[in-house]
């Protein structure tokens, strides 16, 4: 049996001074996944410029790369575990507590990688270390998303429900930014003898601070009302996961559909560009860098209005522009990069990453809670989200790179990949139904 939302009044909106808790809530769903995608991206940078170096030094360089992107990619494996370990339990057991343990587990292991000795120091325990934590890294958000969403959306005032979810898809920038910064800062304040040798593990160690800062932070904010009428009515389902995997066969496919090319995409213009540019094109790190921290600062002015707008003329019109528009610009991407010009790499990230790829991204988190009921939603929006993410977005540095070396450093076919990415988004797209006037409620 169906369990999509009916149209009835949201019970959010039934709550007695409500409207401070779901802004407290917005708040704490933005800044604790603002940390914990700080700690998931400082792999992606390290594994972009340093970790080639320090744990994979035996390769020659760019299979160096694409070995530092294979442990890169692990840590995408165990995304949908994570999704599924903390669906099930968020479902279950409540919202709120999902959110505070996915913090604590990433904050444990970003802050054990920078402790982690080089392979000169330890040998291959130290590739084998670093692949492992990532693995727990990637189980950790493998929860955190789906929580944290779900949390913001349940709570949301009716009408707003796209503008409030944007709020922990804008700690996604604002992770990006911050590891990006802290990483560029680092470097740039020292030798890159230095930086290698005991300088990248800084912004690592730093989690530490900012995970205790994210857990006073989450701790405070209330369950979920959607997730507190259903526990009172007790009509809490019992295997969340297998009624989703039994039932919701339709609502699932299409999210991982409509998720390829928007995580491909990005992870290919953020973390992937930088070696690209770097190895490529041949100009200096600190312009990837650069432009990536830029794209981030705009990104929270784009991601809120492209969910804003989804809320006054619907989720699917948005989402399907923007997943049309992210494929087409996938060739005029590249060509910018190749001119090796500081401002046309800039421009041509900046509307990758934002103009176009938060089109899909700000309403993506809003889209996926309401196509599951609400006895499901946390199960079903994660799982959908992070088998996306794994056959996208894990993978996509790991094949660009692959495919780099394969071709003669050849960006064709890289785009070739992310076209046929594209196209299978938008035909899911078009199959998924319209949601945003659906009521959270069974």
């Amino acid at each position: 049996m169906s369990t999509a939302p009916v149209l009835q009044e949201d019970l959010n909106t039934e709550k007695k001074g409500f409207s401070k808790e779901h802004r407290k809530v917005g708040l704490a769903s933005f800044i604790g996944t603002t940390i914990e995608w700080y700690d998931f991206y400082l792999y992606g940078t390290a594994a972009a410029l340093v970790f080639p170096a320090l744990f994979f030094p035996t390769f020659d360089p760019l299979y160096g790369t694409l070995a530092a992107f294979g442990s890169y990619a692990a840590g995408f494996i165990a995304r949908p575990l994570g999704s599924m370990v903390f669906g099930h339990f968020g479902d279950k057991v409540g919202r709120k507590k999902m959110l505070t343990l996915s913090l604590l587990l990433m904050g444990i292991a970003t802050f054990l990688m920078g402790l982690i000795p080089s392979y000169q120091t330890i040998g291959l325990m130290a590739p084998l270390l670093i692949s492992i934590l990532r693995i727990l890294q990637g189980f950790a958000v493998g929860g955190e998303w789906g929580s944290a969403v779900v949390m913001a959306v349940e709570h949301a005032p009716k009408g707003k429900r796209g503008l409030y979810g944007s709020f922990p898809q804008m700690g996604v920038p604002a992770g990006l930014l911050l590891s990006t910064f802290v990483f560029s800062m680092v470097n740039n304040s020292m030798s890159n003898e230095a930086f290698l040798a005991w300088g990248w593990r800084i912004p690592f160690l730093l989690s530490a601070v900012l995970v205790i800062i994210g857990l006073w932070i989450r701790l405070r904010v209330s369950e979920s009302p959607v997730f507190e009428d259903l526990a009172e009515k007790k009509q809490l389902e019992e295997k969340p996961v297998l009624t989703v995997l039994r039932t919701q066969k339709k609502p699932l496919f299409l999210t991982i559909g409509m998720k390829l090319v928007q995580n491909a995409t990005f992870y290919i213009y953020s973390v992937f560009v930088l070696t690209y540019l770097v190895g490529t094109v041949n100009v200096d790190r600190s312009i990837g860098l650069n432009a990536v921290m830029i794209s981030s600062v705009v990104g929270f002015v784009t991601m809120p209005l492209w969910s804003y707008l989804s809320d006054k003329i619907g989720r699917k019109p948005v989402y399907l522009g923007g997943t049309i528009a992210t494929t087409l610009f996938i060739f005029p991407f590249f060509l910018l990069m190749d001119t090796g010009s500081v401002l046309w790499i800039t421009i041509g990230i900046v509307l990758g990453l934002n103009v176009i790829h938060d089109s899909v991204y700000g309403p993506q988190a809003v889209y996926y809670s309401e196509l599951f009921g609400s006895k499901v939603r946390l199960s079903g929006a994660s799982i959908g989200y992070q088998i996306g993410a794994i056959l996208a977005g894990g993978f996509s540095p790991l094949i660009a790179t692959w495919l780099l070396a394969k071709y003669d450093g050849q960006s064709l076919p890289i785009i070739l990949y992310l076209v046929a990415l594209g196209v299978i988004s938008i035909i899911a797209t078009l199959f998924a139904r319209e949601t945003y006037r659906d009521s959270l409620t069974q």
